[in-house]
């Protein structure tokens, strides 16, 4: 009798509109389960590249052009998005690129208003994001722009290596210490790809005559090489009030550098090499009427009390 009473309340149970409202629930969910649809792709697998055009054959005014890529069908750098538009959707275009790895330093550009390497920038998050030439130079075309000026700057510091007597033994490279060789870290990685130069200021303003951060990084790295022994003459040679002491420390070189290098640093050392040993001193013993003058005393003075006070 006591089975019957169970059998009866567990039919009233299942018979209930509250017990059907479940059943039909459950159902449903496994209607939906065996039933799902492909969802659609979230809006943050689109973005918009806007571009900088501008082609000498057509020499308008330069434009924005917007192009449009699946994020899922791209790779993850920007220089992934230039290819994939090039290739797919406007042939056009054009970049310099080369390696892919950060070494050949081609594909310098300002991506959302900073400079830095297409191959090693991460496509920026949100929906869109602006690609333009390294600032502040003469635009070949598109992204391309005319280097000339800057690697004849570089070629100016003479970037090799200079000995008065021949290596101790003959046909074989000049010894180096470790210690030695150390001090050149921090500058050899250069690639040249000017971010740095162009994202200052003062290079800006006067790039016929301030060799920039990129040419006088280097020309410390032969001054502070031990195997030269033209020490004194690259010193008094970048002696000058434009082709050195237009550097104001602002250091956006160092922020802009793909290597994390900091030029800044390499060019205090520079001043403060040409202080300590006096080359230029004859040439800062007084103050004349050009502004000029007084602008690298007042430099000179600067450096002095930073190696007084420890810092630089």
């Amino acid at each position: 009798m006591a089975t019957g009473l169970v059998r009866r309340a567990i039919s009233r149970v299942q018979s209930s509109p509250a017990a059907k409202l479940v059943c039909i629930r459950a159902h449903a969910s496994e209607v939906e389960a065996q039933q799902v649809e492909p969802k659609a792709r979230p809006l943050s697998d689109s973005k918009t590249f806007q571009i900088y055009r501008w082609n000498p054959e057509n020499p308008s005014k330069p434009e924005l052009q917007d192009f449009q890529i699946n994020l899922k069908e791209c790779g993850p750098m920007v220089l992934d998005a230039l290819i994939k538009i090039k290739n797919e959707i406007d042939p056009t275009l054009t970049f310099r690129r080369s390696c892919r790895e950060g070494i050949c330093g081609s594909c310098a550009m300002n991506i959302d208003g900073c400079n830095g390497l297409a191959c090693l920038t991460k496509i920026p998050e949100g929906k869109s994001s602006t690609i333009t030439p390294l600032p502040h130079m003469f635009v070949v075309k598109d992204l391309v722009v005319d280097m000339t000026n800057f690697y004849n700057q570089y070629k100016s510091i003479e970037p090799w290596l200079k000995r008065k007597n021949p290596p101790p033994v003959t046909g074989k490279e000049v010894p180096q210490s470790k210690k030695d060789r150390e001090k050149l870290d921090g500058m050899y990685e250069c690639i040249l790809c000017a971010c740095c130069s162009t994202s200052c200021p003062s290079y800006w303003w006067n790039p016929e005559s301030y060799l920039g951060p990129a040419a006088l990084l280097h020309a410390n790295r032969w001054i502070m090489d031990s195997r030269d022994e033209y020490t004194k003459e690259r010193l008094d040679a970048i002696c000058d009030e434009f082709k050195l002491y237009r550097c104001h420390t602002i250091l956006n070189c160092a922020r802009a550098c793909p290597k994390g290098l900091n030029p800044g640093k390499q060019i205090t050392n520079i001043k403060q090499l040409q202080l300590s040993n006096a080359i230029c001193v004859n040439r800062f013993v007084y103050l004349s009427e050009s502004k000029y003058d007084k602008l690298m005393y007042s430099q000179l003075l600067r450096v002095k009390w930073q190696i007084d006070v420890g810092i630089g």
